[in-house]
């Protein structure tokens, strides 16, 4: 059975507490919806990575991302880096993870939603967390009334734990760097995942001060995973390809800011720049009037063989 329970807080800022027998979820409707905490209860794991030198709470419009990354699992909507997209100004890494979302309870079901002030998308996400599983059922909707034709990026966001030796799993045929810069790989030429260099960019490496950011993409299914070896657990992406076309993966084993981190990113868009991406074809594209629904699913339980 799910139950749901709201008045909570997290550093003065109120979240939604869904939970069953496998899971318990904490989520903050006022950030953007973020979902800041995944509990495995069976072994008491946190799936989900933060940020302990920051506190929860809802950042000013524009603000940068880098310096106020908390971790859990946000989105990112309508652009990564800043850009000049659909004739305005879109803030480092969107508007999503700093919009405030309303919400209520629909039964079993958490519904939250928002206009993204800038872009003027209608975003709404509805989780149900299932009575008797550790799946979390997540339904959208994006809507663009604006009467203008909108071209955005849209990407799943989530942040997670890592221990050397796990495994990151893509059902993607083809990788590339994104940026050197930041990646323990400097060839910028596409390659079959996961081999790059002769090694394996699907397996954790130790702290060692490095960093990955791979654009994975030619997808034979939408899952993208990770998996604890040691714990024998694993988080995963369940998601349509005809929506998320590309996965993108960052992690920091150390090179940014000192985190050990990996994030898993569906997303609808690949290179980097929205504008690029339009150029090319490789963006969600609303005209007016039009919208996208779509469901994923977050598994997070024990590694199934």
């Amino acid at each position: 059975m799910t139950s749901i329970k709201e008045g909570l807080l997290v550093d003065q800022t109120p979240i939604v507490r869904m939970e069953n027998d496998f899971l318990q979820v904490d989520v903050a409707p006022a950030v953007g919806g973020r979902i800041v905490s995944l509990l495995e209860k069976a072994s008491n794991y946190q799936f989900l990575w933060r940020n302990a030198g920051l506190k929860l709470e809802k950042l000013s419009p524009g603000s940068a991302y880098d310096p106020n990354f908390y971790g859990g699992i946000d989105e990112l909507i309508p652009n990564d880096i800043p850009e000049f997209l659909n004739g305005r100004d879109s803030p480092d890494h969107g508007e999503l993870w700093t919009t405030s979302l309303d919400h209520w309870l629909d039964g079993q079901t958490l519904a939250m939603a928002g206009t993204l002030p800038l872009c003027g998308l209608r975003y709404a996400r509805r989780l149900t967390l299932r009575p008797d599983s550790p799946n979390i059922d997540v339904d959208y909707r994006i809507e663009n009334p604006t009467g203008e034709r909108r071209e955005f990026l849209w990407k799943l966001h989530a942040a997670l734990n890592i221990e050397p030796g796990d495994q990151i799993e893509c059902m993607a045929r083809t990788a590339r760097v994104v940026d050197p810069q930041w990646s323990r790989w400097k060839s910028l030429e596409p390659f079959a995942w996961p081999v790059i260099e002769g090694k394996q960019a699907d397996q954790i490496p130790p702290l060692d001060g490095t960093l990955d950011f791979l654009f994975l993409y030619d997808l034979k299914a939408g899952q993208m995973a990770w998996r604890s070896v040691s714990r024998k657990l694993r988080f995963t992406y369940y998601f349509d390809t005809q929506v998320f076309l590309y996965a993108w993966y960052f992690a920091s084993y150390g090179g940014f800011d000192g985190h050990y981190v990996a994030i898993l990113e569906p997303c609808t868009t690949m290179p980097l720049s929205v504008n690029e991406a339009a150029r090319l074809g490789q963006c969600s594209v609303l005209e007016a009037g039009q919208k996208i629904e779509t469901r994923v699913t977050i598994y997070a339980g024990p590694a199934q063989s």
